[in-house]
Parts: structure tokens; C-alpha cells; sequence
């Protein structure tokens, strides 16, 4: 393989890791919380799909009255995508807290099983919601955004949207990263991730705390989806699946519970992935990221950026 090769896969294992990584925040901060795994969470990476393509649809369909402005400038396609990326998330946000006081939050004092099973439940419904109620074949992602080569360098190229892709992942990092450790609300989810209880009788509404977790994982799983639908260029009922286990694997590999862990085990597992896609074949990449976990396990069981806790008894 040669050096511009390796440059090109290093820059789409990029690319890829920062929606992994945007997926795994969503795992890392209802875990962080709950001690839970959303294995939903992947049907929130999908329905995010979904709702932003629905969007684009309306808003550039000819039919819609201000379709022209929104196809006709760079400004105009700005404005579409900021509003597409904004309803993808808040809808879906808004599904992860209806989820979770219909499906979690009657089983939060039950046996840590049942939360569980109820996860795997309401992922298999809406995967299948989707299947029924919208189409069970690819829907194409309408390609307005601008794709361009922006870089140049080594023989390798870097686009727009690879760049819009990471540096949005960045920035929702910093964001988040800044909400959880400087406000007032940051400071009550580390609270009730800390002690539930002993956070509760100093006066946090822990309701108000884990409905919030809930519409931020969700919303961020969102953003990635619909980045998923733009790259890959087709949204389909089952894409979810793979991209959600691969994102639980990223935040392991991270530290499940730290969101820098999370992005770090993101970008590391797009990277990985890139890697063996080109060194060996595609048909190996899934097997590579999954041997690096059993690794990562087996000798830190705590993740990369994570504590091994010892549980008292």
C-alpha cells in the first residue's frame, strides 16, 4: 500500500470515527448516569436519519415556498442544513425522553437485567416501526451539500463534508464537555452519576437529570445519523444496527462513562477500521475493531481513559 493510500484511509478512519464518536456520547452519558446500556440508541442513530431526510425533502421539494432560497446560495443551503441538523435532533431527543419514562423509568429500581431487556425491546420495535410505517429499501440522501476537495496533500484529499463531519463532532465534544463541567445542570448529573440517592436528598430532581441525559444522547446519535445519510448517501430501516454496536464498542474502548474517553475510542475505532480496510480487505475491518476490544478487555478492562473500580461490598 502506498504512502497516499494510507493518508486517504487514515482521513476517511477520521471521518468515520467522528460519528462513532458523536454515537458514543449518547452510550457514555446514559451509562454514566444510570449504569445502563441504551442498546435503543442505535434505533436513535436511525430515526435521526430519518427526520433529517424528511426535512431536506420538504424544504427542497418545489412544492415548499421557500425551496428556491434554500437551493440557491451557499447561504441558503447553510440555513437548510442548520434547520435539517436542529429538527433531527430535538425530534429525537424528544423520543429518548418518551422513551425512557415509558420503558426505563418503571424498571429503574428492578434487577439491573430488566432495564436491559426492555433497551433490546424498544430497539427491536422501532427498528421494525420503521420498516412498516416508512419503506423497507433505501431512501437516497439527496446530495445538496457541496462535496469539494478542500485539501490536498500527499497524494491524499480531504472534502468539505469530511471536514463539516469532524469538526462538528469536535465542537459537540467541547460543548458538551463544558456543559457537563461548568453549569449548574453539568454539575447535577455528576452528582447523581456520583450517588443517585445522596444527590436526590440535597434537592437535584434526578428525574429532571436522566430525562435530560436522555434527550442529549439521543439528539447527538441524531446529528450523527443524519451525517451518516449525507456520506454514505442512503438511509435504510436496519442501518442502525452495526453503527450502534460499534459506537457501544468506541466508548468502551474509550472508557464507558468518560465522554473524552468516548471520543477518543471513536476516532481510534474509525481509524482502525480504515486501516485493516486497506492493509487486508472490508470484509476483515469488523473482525480488527472487535479483536482490539477483547484486547483492550482483557488487559484494560477500564478503557483507555477509564478507572477500573473495585465495588465495595
Amino acid at each position: 500500500m502506498t504512502a497516499d493510500v494510507i493518508i486517504q484511509q487514515l482521513v476517511n478512519g477520521v471521518t468515520l470515527g467522528g460519528m462513532y464518536a458523536l454515537i458514543a456520547l449518547g452510550y457514555t452519558l446514559v451509562y454514566g448516569i444510570l449504569l445502563m446500556i441504551n442498546f435503543a440508541h442505535s434505533e436513535m442513530f436511525m430515526g435521526g436519519a430519518y427526520v433529517g431526510l424528511g426535512m431536506l425533502l420538504l424544504l427542497t421539494s418545489k412544492s415548499f415556498p421557500a425551496h428556491a432560497f434554500f437551493t440557491g446560495s451557499a447561504f441558503g443551503i447553510l440555513v437548510l442544513y442548520v434547520i435539517v441538523f436542529a429538527v433531527a435532533a430535538i425530534a429525537i431527543g424528544i423520543l429518548g425522553m418518551v422513551i425512557e419514562r415509558v420503558a426505563y423509568r418503571p424498571l429503574r429500581h428492578a434487577p439491573r437485567l430488566a432495564p436491559l431487556i426492555s433497551a433490546i425491546g424498544v430497539s427491536i420495535f422501532l427498528q421494525n416501526a420503521a420498516l412498516l410505517w416508512i419503506d423497507s429499501k433505501a431512501i437516497p440522501f439527496p446530495r445538496v451539500f457541496p462535496v469539494t476537495p478542500l485539501v490536498t496533500f500527499a497524494g491524499a484529499s480531504v472534502n468539505s463534508l469530511q471536514i463539516l463531519i469532524v469538526a462538528t463532532s469536535l465542537i459537540l465534544l467541547f460543548v458538551l464537555d463544558t456543559f457537563i463541567s461548568r453549569t449548574r445542570v453539568g454539575k447535577a448529573m455528576r452528582a447523581t452519576s456520583q450517588d443517585r440517592e445522596a444527590a436526590g436528598l440535597m434537592g437535584i430532581d434526578i428525574n429532571y437529570v436522566i430525562s435530560l441525559a436522555f434527550f442529549i444522547g439521543p439528539a447527538l446519535g441524531a446529528v450523527a445519523g443524519v451525517f451518516h445519510g449525507m456520506y454514505y448517501g442512503a438511509v435504510v430501516f436496519s442501518m442502525g444496527f452495526i453503527p450502534g454496536i460499534k459506537s457501544f464498542t468506541a466508548a468502551v474502548l474509550g472508557g464507558i462513562g468518560n465522554l473524552r474517553g468516548a471520543m477518543l475510542g471513536g476516532f481510534l475505532l474509525g481509524i482502525v477500521e480504515s486501516l485493516a480496510a486497506g492493509f487486508l480487505s472490508t470484509g476483515y475491518k469488523d473482525v480488527v475493531a472487535f479483536i482490539i476490544l477483547i484486547l483492550v478487555l482483557i488487559f484494560r478492562p477500564g478503557g483507555l481513559l477509564g478507572e477500573s473500580v473495585v465495588e465495595k461490598v
